[in-house]
């Protein structure tokens, strides 16, 4: 029981570490890198929204353009949500 005793009340070792963490962090560069890759993919998404809301403004003057011509023949004018009339 003395022994029991005498192993709970001794503390274990704590490890000591082997490796500076200075050493191990990204540092200054790795900062820079992230930083340039967050400019890029903002940069990307930014281009990415003005194509998609030119495309859609191009299909919102074809769809009128198609409305008008249809009501210069006499016909109903299809609505714009049916797609491409032609096909």
């Amino acid at each position: 029981m003395l022994d029991t005793i005498l192993a709970a009340a001794t503390a274990t070792p704590t490890p000591t570490p082997t490796v500076d963490p200075n050493l191990v962090t990204p540092g200054p560069v790795g900062f820079v890198i992230v930083a340039v890759v967050v400019v890029f993919v903002a940069l990307l998404i930014w281009d990415m929204q003005r194509r998609i809301r030119r495309v859609r403004y191009r299909e919102e003057v074809r769809a009128e353009l198609d409305a008008e011509e249809a009501a210069a023949r006499g016909e109903n004018a299809p609505d714009a949500g049916e797609g491409d009339p032609k096909a």
